[in-house]
């Protein structure tokens, strides 16, 4: 089974407040629509449960919300939040406390050891961290003067490709804000190929068609979240909604699952630049009897526990595809 999952960083399921919240402020029809014209917040809205459960099922997707905090106090952060999601163990257990924003050393040890990629590498099956990474990333890396996120170190460790602007212009990565327009206007790259927000989403469709487990990571929602700024959030998310439309109209719901979730929330409530305890949403797009099997599997790895959390996600991915 083919998986797609893409990462937002900083989305929590937040009030129905316009606001506070972008998610209920933004124009954003296509995720609207499989939502059945409801919008991404907090469960309470929603009357569709499977057996007392906190599921939304509709006709081509399911909400769950995730359980980001863990069992511990204080704000989820991004390092140890990512790394839980990866390896499917609490890290913020084994520390004692949320940490982030880059992983610490202790973090890079335990990404050393197992996570999702370093996993399915070892079964050989075809992976790709779908990201194109301009060439002063690498530079800032190897001077040492930046530290790699999570979802990149956790890639490297497992030996797979980061892409390069060279993979980008031939089509074969996607930049973080889907369209390139970041590469021109901040990076000076002016001969990267742009993309509209449709041809990025049939990018991400083509490029997933090609392996069993591809990622992508947008970070840019977390930034927008501490930002404040209503109308660059919702910005943001129209964008976002535009290239999801595009790729699940392309998206052939048997033969695989668009999985979307995150590790912490932010974005969803602007009266803070700080992140939040809330729960974060996980969305699967595919067929009815694919996201039952992804629940039931994810659902059988949470135990007793009454919510799953990040720790569930990467065990249920290898349990589908042993």
């Amino acid at each position: 089974m083919k998986l797609l999952f893409i990462f937002l960083d900083g989305v929590g399921l937040g009030s129905e407040d316009p606001l506070v919240n972008p998610f209920v402020r933004a124009a954003m029809p296509h995720l609207d629509d499989l939502l059945d014209g409801k919008k991404l917040v907090a469960n309470g809205q929603f009357h569709n449960i499977d057996d007392g459960a906190s599921i939304y099922q509709s006709g081509r997707i399911s909400l769950l919300p995730l359980d980001a905090c863990l069992a511990i106090e204080g704000n989820p952060q991004s390092a140890s939040g990512q790394a839980s999601l990866l390896t499917g163990k609490n890290v913020s257990d084994m520390l004692g406390f949320h940490d982030g924003p880059k992983p610490s050393p202790r973090i890079m040890e335990i990404l050393r050891q197992d996570t999702l990629f370093s996993q399915m590498s070892k079964n050989d099956r075809k992976i790709s961290l779908l990201n194109a990474y301009p060439p002063r990333y690498f530079k800032s890396i190897e001077s040492g003067y930046r530290l790699p996120g999570v979802i990149a170190l956790a890639a490297s460790y497992a030996g797979m490709h980061l892409h390069t602007l060279a993979d980008l212009q031939r089509g074969d990565a996607i930049s973080t804000d889907f369209t390139a327009h970041g590469w021109h206007d901040h990076l000076g790259l002016m001969d990267t190929p742009l993309l509209n927000p449709s041809q990025a989403g049939e990018r991400l469709m083509t490029l997933s068609a090609e392996c069993e487990l591809a990622f992508f990571e947008y970070w840019l929602t977390d930034v927008a979240g501490h930002h404040q700024d209503m109308q660059s959030a919702c910005d943001l998310l129209e964008l976002f909604d535009n290239v999801l439309g595009s790729l699940v109209r392309n998206w052939d719901d048997e033969a695989g699952l668009i999985l979307i979730t995150s590790d912490h929330g932010n974005l969803e409530d602007l009266s803070t630049r700080h992140h939040t305890r809330n729960d974060v949403p996980l969305l699967l797009i595919g067929s009815q009897a694919l996201r039952k099997q992804f629940i039931r599997e994810l659902t059988q790895v949470s135990g007793a526990r009454t919510k799953p959390n990040l720790t569930d996600v990467t065990p249920a991915i290898l349990n589908l595809n042993p």
